[in-house]
């Protein structure tokens, strides 16, 4: 049987970690009680079941991209440390990131926060500009959401120009993102920079949790100009995606939302061209039709045009006047009667036996007196 002293027998320990255990592990753990203890940020890690203590060194600490609060749920990057002078036992924590489920928590809250501010509310989204001049790209350069960004601008609308903007988009670097975005919203006039693009590629959504963070998103809320986010994949929804003027899926379909396709417009150009043309044929049509009517009517408004008419009408009231003068129904066998006043008989009751007529015939007249008078059958007028 082994014998050992104490020193001993913790040193044995200790050897045995160092052979037996991995150098660096992840653990899934939520943080109990962290504080600071001269510059050293002390913690519990539990899991409903165990505890252990955790450390982060001072000299660590700035270096950090997490630093979680009581309750947060977290990966911890670490590795073990056993101090054989007192069989202490804890893990060195070398990064800490949050849990999905502390992702989520804070963003729910923020969520309910901004919706209590009313900087959810679609009504407030603005819109895009139709044909946008200039627009600023801020995302991380170099990076394969940029490289897409860019080529899929100059396959679409390479009229427009782009001003990419260098950001961090990993780590606790809401304020640096903040701060680009600021500097772009106050010289977007100058600059004529008519939107902006929120962009980072894929990850997890732990890595996109900086997107979740209430500052960026008042800035968001704030900025002159509209802003379309493109951040992580289809499924990822951040606060930026929710306070942005347009959310876009990828980084890529932030551009296909804000660039109009050239190859569609040029096809729209061409139809309204067409139908323009259409336009134009018909209304020329019309004015033709229009001036051959002016025409007509400054024709016949034409004094020797006139004169024909005038001429045409005055034979026909001839030949009417000829027709109904009395000289002509004369010629047709009729006479008239006039008695010794000359006045025109025209019914027996102006006749009496004796009197002295006067029969006028187409080529004379002839005297004559009334010796018997007889009625003819009544005549009805139709």
């Amino acid at each position: 049987m082994p014998r050992y002293s104490v020193a001993e027998l913790n040193g044995a320990v200790a050897s045995l970690l160092e052979r037996g255990f991995a150098p660096r592990f992840l653990l899934d753990a939520t943080v109990s009680r962290p504080q600071l203890k001269k510059g050293h940020l002390w913690m519990t890690l539990v899991d409903g079941q165990a505890s252990i203590t955790a450390v982060v060194w001072a000299s660590q600490l700035p270096r950090l991209s997490f630093l979680p609060g009581d309750g947060d749920g977290v990966v911890v990057v670490g590795k073990l440390n056993f101090w054989s002078s007192r069989a202490s036992l804890c893990v060195q924590a070398l990064e800490i990131r949050p849990s999905l489920s502390s992702v989520l928590r804070q963003f729910e809250q923020v969520r309910d926060q901004l919706a209590r501010e009313g900087l959810l509310d679609p009504a407030r989204k603005r819109a895009l500009p139709p044909f946008p001049q200039r627009i600023a790209l801020l995302t991380s350069c170099p990076s394969s959401a940029l490289a897409d960004m860019l080529r899929t601008a100059a396959e679409r609308w390479p009229a427009t120009r782009l001003l990419v903007v260098p950001i961090p988009v990993q780590g606790p670097v809401h304020q640096q993102i903040a701060g680009a975005l600021l500097r772009i919203g106050n010289q977007a006039t100058a600059l004529g920079i008519e939107a902006v693009v929120l962009a980072r590629g894929g990850g997890s959504r732990e890595d996109l949790a900086v997107f979740d963070h209430q500052e960026l998103a008042h800035c968001l809320a704030h900025c002159p100009i509209p802003v379309v986010s493109g951040i992580g994949h289809e499924d990822d929804i951040t606060i930026a995606d929710l306070v942005a003027d347009l959310r876009a899926a990828t980084p890529t379909g932030a551009i296909v939302a804000l660039l109009p396709d050239r190859m569609t417009v040029r096809q729209g150009l061409r139809q309204q061209a067409r139908h323009l043309g259409q336009l134009g044929r018909s209304r020329l049509q019309g004015e033709r039709q229009r001036l051959g009517h002016l025409r007509e009517r400054l024709e016949s408004l034409h004094p020797r045009t006139m004169l024909a008419e005038r001429r045409a009408g005055l034979l026909h009231a001839q030949k009417l006047l000829r027709a109904l003068a009395p000289q002509h129904q004369l010629a047709r066998g009729f006479s008239l009667l006039h008695n010794a006043d000359g006045q025109l008989v025209r019914s027996i009751q102006q006749l009496r036996q004796g009197d002295r007529l006067a029969v006028q015939l187409c080529d004379g007249q002839v005297e004559t007196e009334v010796r018997e008078i007889k009625g003819s059958p009544t005549v009805v007028e139709s």
